[in-house]
């Protein structure tokens, strides 16, 4: 028996990207998409911005909406020029080959995804990452994995380019395609928060490339106190999301246990959407209240999976609708039902702690409306400074207990 001792430590997700199937107008841009085939001999250059940092770090890619086998014939990791988001150029000479079980290339299975072999690669908290893919043969399919609300900008170019320091001439687009998660080795034993939520936590509203969601936000608080500097903050929000069923991909309920559960070294998760529930149901007293009904018992369907892998779960209260022409109604049953929902968010003790963001945003002089300044002018979505109000609103003392 071997007397050494295992490291002390573990794996801690530090940024994710929940998986999504790709629409027809999402698809990498011409000519790299024609039909049947996606990225042929292309180089995919994406940069996301970790949470937490680390020595050393692994990379997830996910094909779990892919219509073929996702065929990945090189990685680089590497450090964006000046550290910015969303450019192609990376700093001369910091590119280095990610390997998967030794190889350089790995064949994702339709549905699956892969864990690529520990790097030792030092990265800081709040920093962002250049990962850079090439597919030699493409993806044979038009049905491919992607998260479509980026707010940040990829690059893509022809032939195999994944340790070049820049890309000139690549075409841009706004989507992050097949990367799904990156973790870092936590010898301190660090913890995330997933927030699970719609558009609203997506980050409509935000700034291309300026990382200001209000999960973004929330990471830049906790980093800022040294109880709650190792807490890493995993946005799984997808635009159009509904709790109770499936619209633009799979529903909260459904995705649960891959966008929240199946993450490494998670000990809470932020709860916010419903609002796309109670707006896509007819706006009659009967079925507002069976969706107000509905979604309060599936919170309590989250809360108990949730608490049997030990993942305290706080619930967040929906922000208003009132003024948004698709989602609100004349007579006020959407709001009724919007309202009832945030009362049992309040009172109904399911949740292990409550974050009003209800309050955080709303107009005091006109509760049934987002505050002016938060507005991003569909009277829905948020503006930058709404999304700072709502990461304002979490108190950090939930995510001071060491674990």
């Amino acid at each position: 028996m071997s007397s050494s001792a295992s490291p002390v430590g573990r794996w801690v997700h530090t940024w994710v990207s929940a998986p999504q199937v790709t629409e027809p107008d999402n698809l990498p841009p011409a000519p790299f998409t024609r039909e049947g085939l996606v990225l042929a001999d292309a180089t995919l250059r994406q940069t996301a911005r970790v949470t937490v940092g680390g020595d050393r770090l692994r990379l997830r890619f996910s094909n779990a909406f892919g219509g073929a086998v996702l065929p990945i014939t090189a990685v680089t990791v590497a450090r964006p020029v000046d550290g910015r988001a969303g450019v192609a150029a990376i700093e001369p000479g910091s590119a280095r080959p990610v390997t998967f079980h030794g190889r350089a290339g790995v064949v994702v299975p339709v549905g699956a995804q892969v864990v690529s072999d520990p790097l030792d690669f030092p990265v800081g908290a709040e920093a962002n990452l250049t990962v850079t893919v090439h597919l030699a043969d493409g993806q044979a399919s038009d049905l491919v994995t992607s998260h479509p609300g980026s707010r940040t900008t990829s690059h893509v170019a022809a032939g195999d380019r994944v340790a070049a320091d820049d890309l000139p001439g690549a075409t841009t687009t706004d989507h992050w395609y097949f990367l799904s998660g990156i973790e870092v080795w936590s010898e301190r034993g660090g913890a995330a928060v997933v927030t699970l939520g719609d558009s609203l936590t997506d980050g409509r509203g935000s700034t291309t490339n300026g990382n200001d969601r209000w999960p973004d936000r929330l990471s830049a608080r906790l980093r800022a106190h040294p109880t709650t500097s190792g807490v890493a903050v995993l946005n799984q929000g997808t635009g159009g999301n509904r709790v109770l069923a499936d619209g633009i991909g799979p529903s909260a309920l459904a995705r649960l246990d891959r966008d929240v559960l199946a993450q490494t070294g998670v000990a809470w998760l932020a709860v916010f959407e419903g609002i796309n529930d109670i707006a896509t149901a007819h706006a009659t007293a009967v079925t507002q209240k069976q969706v107000a009904d509905d979604l309060c018992a599936a919170y309590e369907q989250i809360v108990v999976r949730a608490h049997a892998h030990g993942i305290k779960v706080y619930g967040a209260t929906l922000a208003p609708l009132g003024g948004n022409e698709a989602y609100d109604d004349p007579d006020g049953h959407r709001e009724a039902a919007r309202q009832a929902v945030n009362e049992w968010i309040r009172a109904g003790g399911v949740f292990d702690a409550v974050l009003d963001f209800d309050a955080a945003v709303r107009d005091p002089d006109d509760p049934r409306r987002l505050r002016a300044a938060y507005d991003e002018g569909d009277h829905l979505h948020l503006t930058p400074a709404g999304y700072q109000a709502l990461a304002d609103a979490v108190p950090l003392h939930l995510f001071e207990e060491s674990i």
